[in-house]
């Protein structure tokens, strides 16, 4: 089926956008107006670099050598110094949606005509990204602070022709790339350097492909709790519509309402609701699950109000006003994105602690209410799951440690000039691999539960539940080597199949 090309001009780049080009390779044109657009503001920076009056980022030098007026023979290897040597990144290559996802929303900024950039020059950023060509840019480099200069200067070098690339999964120099795919490198001009990398969009981008993936997590969050209440024998009437309603907290409204529909018509619930069962209450994993997860909710709302006006914002230092003035600021300071990214990382750390509790209990004898110890077949010669709780605990572990905020700490760059950063990059990259981790976590809770709901036989669980086992597909019996079977489990939650499965039954989960 052909991808929806994005076009860019007149609005920002939604979520959905961003991930259908920076994650499934959607091709990307610019309108006709942009490209008008972009031609008379470059007009307007020529101009200016033709005056005898100093201009920052024109015919001056950047960051502490903007004192320096730099004559019109130089410029050109003003621009070509300034991107190579701000390609300073080490480390682990990021991931190309990362990069691919900063590329394309530098390009939206260019789009809106106030960077001052050549026409030619936005255009080879879409035919980069249209081509599937993945500038190799390194984990560390970024202080969040004049933007993320040196992931932003990988992808420039790129542009250039210099550097390194992947292009149908084979690392290779970037001119060499380029010329396979039949595209021009650029020479920079005055400005563009620094409008290619004064931005937040490493960041940004980080930001929204964590909130789409956020999202979904959330939904299986509320699948894998609802099916280790039934499992544990637990009550559905902490989840009522009116006991919602007392407290009115969005996320936690919609948290209770998927597990309402994902539990409707389980016998299992039900096998345990009359006046005979004496338990007071459940305890707390399973009680306030929806209080848990309708927290994060309500906190990756927050995130995206902030990445959408982000995904708004024309960041540039200095940058092209309407009325043809050049102004040097500080929006391309990281701390709105930073605070958020790390805010996510809180809420997920949660989310998988009280997941992992879940699963403890079904596999504690004393507290699982007739389960056999570990789910196992023979406790004792087998050890059932046992050691899969301690793989989600050790993820859990290292969730909390990853939840420490980045954007607290700062570091002054540039001989002080740049005396206060956000480190919102670092917040970014961390909150990644908290998001891979809590859909591990999530993945054993739901083979545990899945395991569990089968040694309740022949109670039927719900008809939601019953798709989530069948999707799963884990037999219980004697012991076997279990990674797979993990493997198996996580692949079907972060691919969205589990989710699906269980939709299929409830129709869209919220």
């Amino acid at each position: 089926m052909p991808r929806q090309t994005i076009t860019l001009g007149g609005s920002p780049i939604t979520e959905s956008a961003l991930v259908a080009v920076a994650r499934d390779g959607a091709p990307v044109e610019l309108s006709a107006d942009v490209v008008e657009v972009l031609g008379k503001a470059r007009a307007h920076v020529d101009q200016l670099a033709a005056g005898s009056t100093p201009s920052y980022g024109i015919s001056t030098g950047f960051g502490a050598l903007a004192n320096r007026h730099i004559p019109v023979e130089s410029r050109a290897q003003l621009q070509r110094s300034l991107v190579r040597s701000h390609a300073a990144s080490s480390g682990t290559p990021v991931e190309a949606e990362v990069v691919r996802g900063m590329a394309l929303l530098r390009l939206q900024t260019m789009a809106t005509g106030r960077t001052g950039v050549r026409p030619d020059t936005a255009r080879a950023y879409a035919e980069l990204l249209n081509a599937g060509i993945t500038p190799v840019v390194r984990e560390y480099g970024s202080l969040g602070c004049s933007g993320d200069l040196a992931p932003l200067a990988h992808v420039a070098l790129a542009v250039m022709g210099e550097g390194t690339v992947v292009l149908d999964g084979i690392e290779m120099e970037a001119w060499e790339a380029l010329a396979h795919k039949g595209i021009q490198p650029q020479e920079l001009a005055e400005k563009e350097g620094l409008a290619l990398i004064n931005g937040t969009d490493g960041m940004l981008a980080t930001l929204m492909l964590a909130c789409h993936d956020l999202g979904a997590l959330l939904k299986v969050a509320d699948i894998t709790a609802a099916m280790s209440v039934e499992a544990l024998l637990g009550t559905d009437r902490t989840l009522a519509q009116d006991l919602m309603a007392l407290r009115p907290h969005p996320g936690q409204q919609a948290s209770a309402a998927n597990m309402r529909r994902v539990l409707d018509g389980s016998a299992i619930v039900a096998s345990h609701a009359g006046p005979e069962d004496t338990r007071v209450q459940d305890a707390y994993s399973l009680r306030c699950a929806p209080q848990v997860a309708g927290a994060a909710r309500d906190t990756l709302d927050h995130a995206r109000l902030v990445a959408a006006r982000e995904a708004a914002a024309t960041i540039d230092n200095p940058v092209l006003l309407p009325d043809g003035r050049i102004e040097s600021n500080g929006n391309f300071h990281g701390a709105p994105l930073g605070y958020v990214l790390d805010f996510l990382a809180i809420a997920v750390a949660d989310v998988a602690s009280i997941s992992e509790r879940r699963t403890d209990r079904m596999l504690d004898k004393n507290r699982s209410f007739g389960l056999p110890p570990f789910l196992a077949h023979d406790p004792g010669v087998d050890s059932g799951l046992m050691i899969a709780q301690y793989t989600q605990a050790g993820i859990v572990s290292e969730l909390k440690r990853i939840a420490a905020p980045a954007s607290v700490d700062s570091i002054p760059s540039s001989a002080m000039q740049e005396d206060h950063v956000s480190m919102g990059w670092s917040a970014g990259r961390k909150l990644r691999r908290a998001i891979d981790g809590l859909s591990r976590v999530l993945a054993i809770e739901a083979l545990t539960a899945a395991r569990a709901l089968q040694l309740r036989a022949p109670l039927r669980p719900a008809a939601a539940t019953h798709a989530a086992v069948e999707v799963i597909g884990h037999e219980p019996g004697t012991d076997r080597f279990l990674s797979p079977d993990i493997e198996h489990t996580v692949a079907l939650v972060q691919s969205g199949a589990l989710l699906a499965a269980v939709e299929v039954v409830t129709g869209g989960l919220d």
